[in-house]
């Protein structure tokens, strides 16, 4: 028996500029698995809380003093279930969300 790996998806390089302490991220789908052929609606399954930052604000002022971000593109996150906004991108669904909505930076 032989399987075959799956390449992922090549993704466009995004030209959307996140502004002040926002955050660009591609949400990470979490991994599904069923036993018996169930089979969940999109309505029905959780929104993720995981995904890859793919663009940084150069963050938010301050007292007249730009506070730098913590994070960088290609940081994975922990974010809050139902932070951000959603926007579609080249297919793809991301989401804007303020760094103060993001819980935690994994790795």
């Amino acid at each position: 028996m032989t399987t075959t790996a799956t390449k992922p998806k090549a993704r466009q390089k995004v030209s959307l500029q996140p502004l002040d302490d926002r955050v660009l991220i591609l949400p990470k789908e979490p991994e599904q698995a069923m036993r018996g052929g169930l089979h969940i609606p999109d309505s029905a399954r959780e929104k993720p809380t995981q995904g890859e930052v793919l663009a940084v604000g150069p963050g938010r002022f301050e007292r007249g003093v730009r506070v730098q971000m913590d994070l960088r593109a290609g940081d994975t996150v922990v974010y809050g279930q139902y932070s951000g906004t959603p926007y579609q991108v080249a297919g793809d669904e991301l989401v804007i969300v303020k760094a103060s909505d993001i819980l935690a930076k994994i790795g």
